[in-house]
């Protein structure tokens, strides 16, 4: 078949392997292959995983250089599996989808009006790939320099300024203890605080690195134990009266040990929701950033932005820190089958069978997906899972999930957040509705189960 997959972070150099004896065609909007960490270059930017569980199973490396590998590591690991497989040859960069339309065969407009036809679509741009700036009163009246982290301005030096810093989530905890000790004055602005877990990183030793390198076994031990504790985290969040108890506990001594003598700033940053509830973060330098001297948090709600300042606070430069319209996904590219987009399709929220597919679209393949992100292990899991059973999937031809099927299963798996604590506040987890749209309710072990074997029974042939 031919098949087209928009995307070449992860998940499509995934599906690209797992599909290999297709006819494929890779089409990205970024002038490389690589994803979110070749966007992502900010600072400090690292993976929360371990790196010997946010790599391929099939394509384990035994040289990181830490146990969370930093930015410029997993690309070059994303370019090299991609050079190994030849999947780079099948790129085409800096194609940026405007629209796929099904008439019997997906045909795939770019914005500059370029075609492609394909049997089958994989869409793989995720779930973090279009950055979020809230709407501020007089943001456009700013005369100083503002970018977004996912936007990082390297031309720009914040050596000796005033920075504002608007967001304190997992991309800020990277990055303000990088620029902490650089710029003149930072204000962080908060709007909820968060839990964390401690996370060092430091390079491991020459012993350790031998160990894992030369020693057979060590590395899948690693990973195995990796495995089980993100599955723990998972049922830590599934359980947040019982088993829930323990991650609160444990982050609630780390952090007021990281704030020991600065009861103010601790009672600050403490967060109001039930742990788990947001993404739990993992660093053990963001929290003594804030208690720095030139380091000030703000908590309250920003009013207004003015031509020198956020509030009456006096600043150069501003870094958005807001994340990702993560419940997004591909919007705003359009898709169509039969006169109906996906848009109309959920409009009452995003929804997929197992978050692949999607009835009434034929041949359409989601990979990270509706519900398929993880909160405590490693979305590669994920995406080995999906390609796995995309492979399945056009064995049968050209298919498509019935919608019986679909609504049973999306029945079903958002029944499965009750009690959780994903429903216990408003995160991005969750929709304009309440909804949970982007978080799978269980472990990674049940997903990889469920998705194991593609039952043809779920499937039909569409009609002309």
């Amino acid at each position: 078949m031919r098949v087209a997959i928009i995307g070449a972070g992860f998940g499509g150099i995934a599906a690209a392997i797992a599909l290999s004896h297709h006819q494929i065609v890779i089409l990205d909007r970024a002038p490389e292959l690589g994803g979110t960490w070749l966007l992502n270059d900010y600072p400090g930017a690292a993976c929360d995983v371990p790196a010997h569980l946010y790599s391929y199973s099939y394509e384990q490396r035994r040289h990181w250089t830490r146990i969370c590998s930093l930015r410029d590591e997993i690309l070059a690991y994303i370019r090299d599996v991609a050079c190994k497989h030849g999947i780079d040859a099948l790129v085409t960069s800096n194609v940026e989808v405007e629209r796929a339309d099904w008439d019997g065969r997906w045909t795939i407009t770019s914005s500059d009006q370029r075609t492609w036809e394909a049997d089958a679509l994989i869409v793989a741009t995720g779930q973090l790939h279009r950055t979020h700036t809230p709407r501020i009163t007089g943001a456009e009246t700013f005369a100083g320099h503002s970018f977004h982290s996912a936007e990082w301005d390297h031309g720009y030096d914040l050596r000796g300024k005033r920075v504002a810093v608007i967001g304190t989530g997992a991309s800020a905890a990277q990055f303000v203890p990088e620029i902490a000790d650089q710029v003149e004055r930072l204000v962080v602005f908060q709007r909820t605080g968060n839990w964390f877990m401690p996370r060092k990183n430091r390079a491991y030793p020459k012993l350790v690195k031998a160990l894992v390198r030369y020693v057979p076994g060590v590395q899948a031990l690693r990973r195995g134990f990796i495995f089980q504790y993100g599955e723990f985290l998972t049922r830590m969040i599934r359980h947040p009266r019982t088993w829930g108890r323990i991650g609160h506990l444990r982050s609630a001594l780390f952090m007021r040990y990281q704030l020991r003598g600065h009861p103010e700033l601790r009672r600050r940053v403490w967060p109001d929701y039930t742990f788990g509830c947001k993404r739990v973060l993992f660093s053990s330098h963001f929290l003594p950033a804030l208690a720095r001297e030139n380091v000030e948090l703000v908590t309250d709600p920003i009013t207004a932005i003015t031509p020198d300042g956020i509030d009456g606070h006096a600043v150069d430069c501003i870094i958005y820190g807001t994340g990702f319209r993560a419940a997004d996904f591909m919007f705003p590219m359009q898709i169509t089958a039969r006169g109906r987009s996906l848009r109309e399709a959920w409009v009452d929220g995003a929804h997929a069978h197992l978050g692949i597919t999607v009835s009434g679209f034929p041949s359409l393949y989601l990979m990270y997906g509706p519900n398929t992100n993880t909160s405590g292990g490693s979305i590669i899991v994920y995406l080995e899972a999906q390609a796995a059973y995309i492979r399945q999937a056009l064995q049968l031809g050209v298919i498509e999930v019935r919608a019986d099927v679909e609504a049973a299963s999306d029945r079903a798996l958002q029944a499965r957040f009750a009690g959780t604590a994903w429903t216990r506040c408003d995160s991005w987890y969750r929709d304009e509705h309440g909804r949970v749209v982007t978080n799978w309710p269980g472990s990674m072990r049940s997903y990889q189960e469920r998705t194991r074997t593609l039952d043809r029974t779920e499937f039909s042939s569409p009609a002309p």
